[in-house]
């Protein structure tokens, strides 16, 4: 692998961590703490939508997004043919 690949290769990873944590920032924050009156006018059950989201759903909307990444860094590790 070349100098100009592995940079290459660092700056697309880099560009799907930031997006990634934007992603996951704007939910975990966004939605749970500074729209949480407007999201609380949708129930789950007996609680509103913003604290679940606060207590729950930030959490699978992580674990979704770490899934998102290993299957975009197998793509990039394929594209660069990076292996272990």
């Amino acid at each position: 692998m070349t100098d100009s690949s592995k940079k290459r290769y660092w700056r697309a990873n880099l560009k799907v961590v930031v997006i990634l944590l934007s992603i996951w920032f704007v939910v975990a924050y966004g939605l749970s703490i500074f729209f949480i009156e407007s999201m609380n006018l949708i129930s789950i059950g007996h609680l509103g939508l913003g604290f679940w989201m606060a207590q729950q759903g930030s959490i699978y909307i992580f674990v979704f997004l770490v899934l998102i990444y290993a299957l975009v860094m197998d793509r990039l590790d394929r594209k660069y043919k990076v292996s272990d």
